[in-house]
């Protein structure tokens, strides 16, 4: 698995330990707990179904069926810190979209959509629209690589743009998502940020560096 806190992989299997809390009308409930080898952080789930019935605190439990399993601490899995060149009305739809993930992957789909859109109408000076056809505009414009055009344009596949309209003309409107939908589009957006923001940014400093340079020569700079 992945630690949610540090993102690097591990056996959880090795690191594995439960207590058994009780049993009520839905099952059997048991607190299980992953330690990451390499932030020493926890990792805690809480599980329920079928299986070894617990009428007391017990440690080791295992359950022969787990019918839902919740992740309770962290909140969520940890993602990369937004970089600094992003600018903070498009960082704070993305952040409120990581905060409430876990919770509610259909807001944090809405809060994407609408940071997808205002980044695109920011970055790419597409002409306003719904957002399936910013996103057309963009793919159409040739300036983003093959790969992030597709998976800019997954965003509308993944999201049955076609069955609800709703997300690309309301960007911010709660409805269902598809599995892992949420999630996918934060990934986009972190590629996004890279492509329109940080990129950008970090040629502009090597020019500016590079220029200083010329001038201490007393050479023409780069134009």
């Amino acid at each position: 698995m992945r630690c949610p806190h540090c993102l690097v992989d591990f056996h959880d299997a090795q690191t594995w330990w439960s207590v058994g809390l009780a049993n009520d009308s839905e099952g059997a409930w048991v607190l299980t707990r992953r330690t990451c080898p390499a932030c020493n952080r926890f990792v805690l789930y809480l599980e329920n179904g079928a299986g070894q019935a617990v009428t007391q605190i017990q440690q080791n439990v295992r359950l022969g069926v787990v019918t839902r399993t919740m992740m309770v601490w962290p909140k969520g899995v940890s993602r990369a810190p937004v970089p600094s060149e992003v600018p903070t009305t498009i960082v704070e739809d993305y952040k409120e979209a990581c905060l409430v993930l876990a919770d509610s992957p259909k807001a944090s789909a809405a809060l994407s959509r609408r940071c997808l859109q205002n980044l695109l109408r920011q970055a790419a000076s597409v002409t306003p629209a719904n957002l399936s056809d910013e996103i057309q505009q963009v793919i159409d414009g040739g300036k983003l690589p093959t790969g992030i055009a597709d998976n800019i344009d997954a965003i509308r596949v993944i999201g049955n743009f076609a069955a609800h309209p709703s997300k690309s003309k309301s960007t911010g409107e709660i409805v269902a998502v598809e599995p892992n939908e949420a999630e996918w589009n934060l990934d986009v957006l972190e590629s996004l940020f890279d492509f329109y923001f940080v990129q950008p940014a970090r040629a502009r400093a090597r020019k500016d560096a590079l220029n200083k340079k010329l001038q201490d020569a007393g050479k023409p700079p780069l134009k």
